[in-house]
């Protein structure tokens, strides 16, 4: 019989993809014949063959880039029940919640999380909950201080009868037998939990109608007069766990940094490393989880599992973090903003997972503290006192925190014997200029310059050699709501775009990450792959052009019907489309799931994704600066009664332009090719049915802006943007009537 301290906390097991490379390769390969043939016969033909052949070299390139990118996909496998034969007592770990307008971020959504976090099933005396207000608001504070009260019945309520939703939100929304039991114990303690939860509910909504939930006396004294961008720092515990016992509540505590006009502060990334230095001063767990206020604990052994690869002997100093997947609760019935990302997540994150690891993704991500202080894999083992010292000299004026990071450095947590010990420490190490003159987002911590400081942050650990895991438990480990409106999913996908982008153009490229530090080449082009995203809007702007261009101007940019080459086009639109679709349909979607997306695909990268190009381009010019846009969150679920739902959405931003003057420039085409107005072929072979179906394919992908066109309210196109996109289309078909005359 094996010894069972020998059985390992986790596997990694590879998955049989062998049909989906065959494909993949398939694709690959017709993509390089249309190339070879446009390359053969660019003398042959004018500037629209030139223009189509330089756009389909960046999708091969980019489809060259996907290839290796899910090449080995793999799964985790994790064993939690084995973790005390491991280890004779689990590690501290500090829980962050980051939250910064409570308007766009509504209170009773952090509250929920929160209490998600304080009931996970870990020895409650070994977390620290720390939640990080960046919009100041009393609100927050007060929603939290009565949360904490309802606490004290809910996680023990949650512990007694193992319930497996600990987010009352989401768990009261269900029946109770199917989330606990039915004897008739639980059924009146069910009842009372949901009163009380009603309660803390009404309680909360009354403070956000009343935009104050105090007369800013006692307790709320601090946040008199507060202005959201030019205030001193405000940290509260508001509960300490001070009986260490395992059936007392974890600590909880509100940080809300110092923030003055005149000082950067970093937008999340700056949140975070104050998060990381306070708690190094109050508990220097050393291992952090982070998450999205939005983000609730769905699986109550999310901690557990999360410690199997981080404890694990045989990766303990090669894997960073443990990311899980981003899973959303509540999403509309098949996807119709295209950013559930289900299919994303099954396929390609699992294939990076099979390289060096997947990237952090922001939230559901457990950290080492150590490899967040700047340690690489190398000095693990050595503890090497030159380089303790190199990495603390960076660490600013408090010598409590040097001292901390010390002690997190050398594997001990020492910390003070009480919260409130730590707090004038916090307060300094929490101001606006603290961290001038050391390394905190360069070296040390969050990683400043890019809005996408997760994806930054995740880069410049996987530089340093380290490796990370991604873990997919049964139930999932954390839940969210994704943004719906076109005009919430919008603001997110340019925040990413940009950030993405910024951290392309920056030192931190990860081809500098290949050459100069121990980034692995396959997933530097990973890097590349999902860093490059706001770059394919110029390519596929301009291939969206060419239809149009062609119907108007009677010219072509494919081949004939009687050319070989045009069957290679065909092969490759029916075998992407069928290809994508079965893994849609592999991964439990619906057909409309991928035509939504597929559209959604079209509509992101043409506007969000162009804007966010734009915003960076604008940056390294020097005329502008990027901007961190909150996306607007809510607890809203699928609702099949609403009319609305699932109804696309406008407001008055640019945002909005590109697609509609594409759509417009489009319909204008089809006209144009049947009346019949075009001028006569220049070689004898105008325009076919080639360039019609192209262009009746963009109209479908942007249907939602075509009935935007006669929307009223928030689903109608502004009348401004309407008619700026007029303008532009007629500009577009004077210029093509200008080429044609040329």
């Amino acid at each position: 019989m094996a010894n069972p301290i020998a059985l390992p906390l986790y596997k990694k097991i590879p998955r049989k993809n062998t049909l989906q490379r065959l494909f993949d390769i398939l694709i690959f390969f017709l993509l390089l014949s249309l190339l070879i043939y446009r390359f053969l016969f660019l003398k042959n033909h004018g500037l629209t063959w030139l223009l189509a052949f330089l756009c389909e070299s960046w999708f091969t390139f980019t489809w060259a880039l996907v290839i290796s990118t899910k090449w080995n996909p793999v799964e985790y496998k994790t064993h939690p029940d084995r973790l005390l034969q491991w280890v004779p007592e689990l590690p501290s770990v500090d829980m962050f919640v980051t939250t910064a307008d409570p308007v766009l971020e509504p209170p009773i959504i952090t509250v929920n999380t929160v209490l998600s976090l304080l009931a996970i099933d870990y020895p409650a005396h070994k977390l620290a909950c720390y939640v990080s207000d960046d919009g100041c608001s009393p609100i927050t504070y007060y929603s939290l201080v009565e949360a904490s009260k309802f606490a004290k019945l809910w996680v023990p309520f949650c512990k007694k009868y193992n319930i497996h939703v600990r987010a009352p939100f989401r768990y009261f929304s269900s029946n109770p037998q199917t989330f606990g039991g039915s004897s008739s114990d639980f059924q009146q303690e069910w009842k009372r939990m949901k009163d009380e939860y009603e309660r803390l509910s009404h309680k909360i909504e009354d403070a956000v109608q009343k935009s104050v939930p105090s007369d800013f006396n006692g307790d709320f004294a601090e946040f008199s007069n507060i202005e959201r961008r030019n205030h001193p720092a405000i940290i509260k515990v508001i509960w300490e766990n001070k009986t260490n016992l395992l059936d007392e509540l974890p600590h909880l505590v509100y940080i809300s940094r110092e923030k003055r006009p005149k000082h950067p502060h970093h937008y999340k990334a700056g949140a975070m490393n104050v998060l990381a230095r306070v708690s190094g001063l109050m508990t220097n767990a050393p291992y952090m989880l982070n998450v999205d206020c939005d983000m609730f604990v769905n699986n109550p052994k999310t901690a557990l599992h999360a410690m199997c690869p981080l404890l694990d002997s045989k990766s303990e100093n090669k894997i960073a973090f443990s990311q899980f997947p981003q899973v959303f609760y509540g999403g509309l019935k098949d996807d119709p903003y295209g950013n559930q990302m289900v299919v994303l997540f099954k396929y390609m994150v699992h294939g990076i997972a099979g390289l060096q690891g997947p990237f952090y993704g922001g939230t559901g991500c457990f950290h080492s503290r150590k490899v967040i202080y700047g340690l690489s894999p190398d000095d693990v083992d050595s503890e090497n006192e030159k380089t303790a010292n190199n990495i603390l000299s960076n660490f600013g004026s408090s010598k409590e925190l040097i001292k901390s990071g010390a002690n997190a450095l050398k594997g001990k947590t020492n910390p003070p014997p009480n919260l409130s010990n730590s707090i004038q420490a916090s307060y300094q190490v929490s101001g606006s200029g603290y961290e001038y003159g050391t390394s905190w987002g360069t070296k040390v911590g969050w990683k400043y310059g890019s809005t996408t400081e997760d994806i930054h942050t995740g880069l410049m650990i996987h530089k340093r050699g380290w490796r990370s895991a991604l873990l997919s438990p049964n139930p999932p480990a954390f839940l969210g709501c994704a943004p719906s409106g076109g005009a919430s999913v919008a603001t997110q996908q340019k925040r990413w775009v940009t950030g993405l982008l910024e951290i392309l153009f920056s030192k931190s490229c990860p081809i500098f990450a290949t050459l100069f530090g121990e980034l692995q080449f396959r997933q530097c082009l990973a890097y590349l792959w999902v860093l490059m995203w706001g770059l394919r809007s110029i390519p596929e702007l301009c291939y969206a052009a060419l239809p149009a261009y062609c119907l108007i101007t009677n010219s072509h940019f494919l081949p004939k019907v009687q050319e070989p080459t045009l069957y290679v086009l065909v092969a490759i639109f029916i075998i992407y489309n069928v290809y994508t679709l079965s893994e849609y349909l592999r991964s439990g979607q619906s057909v409309r799931a991928w035509w939504n997306n597929q559209r959604m695909s079209r509509i992101n990268t043409m506007n969000a994704w162009l804007f966010g190009f734009l915003s960076v381009i604008l940056k390294l010019l020097g005329i502008s600066e990027t901007v961190f846009e909150v996306t607007q969150k809510d607890q809203s679920s699928d609702d099949a009664s609403d009319a609305e739902a699932g109804r696309f959405t406008f407001n008055e931003s640019p945002i909005f332009l590109p697609g509609t003057t594409i759509l417009v420039v489009h319909l204008t085409a089809l006209v144009v090719s049947l009346l019949k107005l075009q001028p006569p072929a220049r070689d004898g072979q105008g325009s076919g049915l080639g360039e019609v179906f192209c262009s009746v394919y963009l109209v479908l992908c942007f249907w939602p802006f075509l009935k935007g066109l006669f929307g009223k309210g928030r689903h109608g196109i502004p009348s401004s943007t309407i008619c700026k996109s007029i303008a532009f289309a007629l500009l577009f078909v004077y210029f093509c009537r200008r080429a044609t005359i040329g």
